[in-house]
């Protein structure tokens, strides 16, 4: 089953919802902040991204900043990381989907074109 991370007061991740539910594509809907993806998850995810461990953190939340990560991720391990985003889901970029085949992080509907082709 498919699953999709998402915070109910983000844009992006209502417009992602929107997509998945206007293709008629099944999905298991996760709370990100409550229930942040496994390391399992998270690793899997960055192998998706290309290995790029920045590509699964929220850059742009006030807990990222205020962590000082911009600074501090690129001398962490990935467990490091991955042990962080547990205790703090905002830390997670959103949406987080992933499944069989599937790991996307962000929407953009060319992206996800692709991936559900």
């Amino acid at each position: 089953m498919l699953k999709v991370y998402l915070y109910k007061n983000c844009s992006t991740c209502r417009d992602a919802k929107k997509w998945l539910q206007g293709r008629g594509i099944a999905f298991q809907e996760l709370p990100i902040r409550e229930t942040p993806p496994s390391p399992a998850e998270l690793k899997a995810m960055v192998a998706a991204q290309g290995g790029k461990l920045s590509a699964v953190f929220n850059t742009s939340s006030g807990d990222y900043r205020e962590l000082g990560l911009k600074d501090r991720l690129p001398a962490m391990t990935d467990e490091e990381a991955f042990a962080l985003q547990q205790t703090n889901g905002n830390l997670v970029k959103r949406p987080f989907v992933i499944g069989e085949g599937i790991g996307l992080v962000g929407f953009k509907a060319a992206e996800w074109e692709k991936a559900f082709a």
